[in-house]
């Protein structure tokens, strides 16, 4: 199966409660899916599949007005 090296790296507001929810939640949801190199930055090894649940559980957590999510990949 076909591995994809992903970079993930998120800004998410911390202004109020609500945000530092959110910082948690995106955080937590990156550590089980790969290893943290920076505060808001993962390196996550995937399949095609894991990536797409990844980035839609990522996206619906984040408030996209506030927050900033980025994603950049390379095939291994």
């Amino acid at each position: 199966m076909l591995r994809i090296l992903v970079l993930i790296t998120y800004d998410v507001s911390t202004q109020d409660a609500a945000g530092r929810k959110r910082l948690r939640k995106v955080a937590k949801e990156c550590v089980n899916y790969g290893q943290r190199v920076q505060n808001s930055v993962f390196e996550c090894m995937l399949d095609a599949s894991q990536l797409l649940i990844l980035k839609d559980s990522l996206v619906s957590m984040i408030d996209e007005k506030e927050d900033s999510l980025r994603f950049y990949s390379r095939e291994q």
